[in-house]
């Protein structure tokens, strides 16, 4: 049975959440575990986040926004936790979105200190881009500080997971719990601010959508600065009860079939893309264990679907819609009603509302409220001011329908971002790059559907000379990562503009897809 949901008494901070878990499905119940295999209960977690607290305390003093750049693992859910046994906020780090775009969040979250791991930077070949973080953050290493561990820290903690309402700080569920980074691979990043309370209810809300029962495993490969790799693969398991596997990478394709069986993983949380990359290099029996799969950041194929309904005993793959800014999940289909095309029903709590879009015939620009909807915005030009959704509506951006059961289908996008591989591409932004590149003629850039990556970009240009690859270099050189280059260039006489001067992207993306449609 799903568990009811009420606002009133779901409404905590997230450590007293993590506390009032371990209380309800037992201080030694085995709650977490990463690819050291060396699983810990509540209770061990609770002593170790104690712990890494009190070290903490050594270095940071009076800092409140502390930078995580760590990889999905023990190590992350307890630095996350850590820093809020203290009152610190954590500000959720992208390593892969490039030099420009993490110096930018980190001046955008007020980071003075960014925690990260000598092993990971060693492991994803990072250490250049913290050779470059070093001129503006301080960089601190879990190795470095594991050092310093003393009897003093460690009695510390023994004392404080004892009596862990005592030694935690009083924190509010209208406290900040995390600021996470919209721009994904590209763009000037946005930062969001996620209240403790946002993700507290989130993850009820979900409990009360979709039946998870203790005994499962979650196993998460998905990034923790992605806010469905934060929220869905390390709060909600921690709070509802669930065993969950830490896994540092979702790109390890040939190796997380093989985990899944040997953890006895019941849900995964995966993306379209990786999971039917891990589906073609699995063993038959791989996912016999699996309850279910939550599938977002970008639309499940029909050939997802049917690749699991042909080939793995018809399992259950669950489409779900969320954006960073609804802490994230928003809506995620049923086990007993998975109706493919949508991303099913809207989470409890959750309130909808479309607005008709000119020249869309079809459904409507869809605003939502709830509990989990931001506490704001937070900009580089204004750091210290949280820019609340007006009257508690927050605007997705994207065009969908509702059917008579209240199901939603994505239409598409009204804002001018592009979904690829998962990652957030702005196109204005790529639009900037071809006007740094050839700043005396006129771009448009506009996605195209992509079998692969979910979209891919095209620019339009009248530059008859224009060429990929100039793009490509100023890239390079700009720290830009290569998701945001278009992969088609259409060259035309005039760029189309609408009477008011601005450009008109109906007819190019017309034009876009008939040239795509060609290729």
């Amino acid at each position: 049975m799903v568990r009811p949901f009420d606002v009133e008494t779901e409404t905590k901070s997230l450590f007293d959440a993590l506390l009032d878990a371990a209380d309800k499905y037992g201080k030694d119940k085995i709650i977490i575990e990463d690819q050291e295999r060396q699983p810990v209960s509540y209770d061990d977690f609770i002593l170790r986040t104690f712990i890494i607290a009190r070290l903490f305390d050594k270095v940071l003093h009076k800092e409140t926004r502390i930078g995580l750049m760590l990889p999905t693992s023990m190590g992350g859910a307890l630095s996350f936790f850590g820093l809020h046994a203290r009152g610190r906020t954590p500000v959720m780090i992208n390593f892969t979105a490039g030099p420009a775009n993490i110096k930018t969040a980190c001046l955008t979250g007020k980071v003075k200190t960014v925690i990260t791991s000598r092993r990971f930077v060693d492991q994803a070949k990072l250490e250049d881009l913290v050779a470059s973080m070093t001129a503006y953050v301080r960089v601190l290493y879990l190795e470095d500080l594991r050092k310093t561990l003393s009897l003093a820290d460690k009695l510390y903690g023994l004392a404080a997971s004892k009596l862990p309402r005592v030694f935690a700080h009083k924190a509010k569920p209208s406290d900040i719990g995390v600021i996470l980074f919209t721009s994904g691979s590209f763009g000037t990043p946005r930062g969001v601010v996620l209240t403790q309370a946002n993700l507290v209810l989130n993850c009820a809300q979900i409990a009360a959508h979709i039946e998870l029962k203790p005994e499962w495993v979650a196993f998460n490969p998905m990034p923790i600065f992605h806010s469905l790799g934060l929220t869905g693969g390390v709060i909600l398991p921690l709070l509802q009860g669930l065993k969950s596997f830490q896994y540092p990478s979702p790109l390890h394709v040939k190796q997380i079939p093989g985990l899944l069986k040997e953890t006895k993983a019941s849900l995964l949380f995966s993306t379209d893309t990786f999971l039917n990359q891990y589906a073609r290099a699995s063993q038959p029996d791989d996912f016999a264990t699996l309850e279910f799969v939550v599938c977002g950041a970008e639309k499940v194929r029909e050939e997802t679907h049917k690749l699991f309904r042909e080939q793995f005993n018809g399992l259950t793959v669950l489409e779900g819609y969320g954006v960073t800014e609804t802490s994230p999940v928003l809506a995620v289909n049923y086990p007993h009603d998975n109706r493919h095309g949508t991303v099913g029903h809207a989470l409890p709590g959750m309130q909808l509302r479309l607005e008709m879009v000119e020249g869309i015939n079809e459904g409507g620009r869809l605003h939502v409220k709830g509990p989990n909807i931001m506490g704001g915005y937070i900009n580089l030009e204004t750091p210290d001011i949280i820019e609340a959704p007006k009257d508690g509506w927050h605007d997705t951006g994207d065009i969908v329908s509702l059917d008579k059961d209240g199901f939603i289908k994505i239409l598409g996008r009204a804002k001018r971002f592009a979904k690829i591989a998962g990652e957030m591409v702005s196109l204005t932004a790529v639009e900037r790059i071809a006007e740094e590149v050839w700043p005396d003629n006129r771009h448009a850039v506009v996605a195209v559907a992509d079998d692969k990556k979910g979209e891919r970009l095209v620019l339009i240009t009248d530059h008859d000379t224009a060429d990929l690859s100039q793009l490509s270099d100023w890239a390079r050189e700009n720290g830009t990562p290569a998701l945001a280059i278009p992969k088609k260039l259409v060259k035309v006489e005039t760029v189309p503009v609408l009477g008011s001067g601005k450009t008109d992207y109906v007819t190019l993306q017309k034009l876009a897809e008939v040239v795509a449609n060609a290729a």
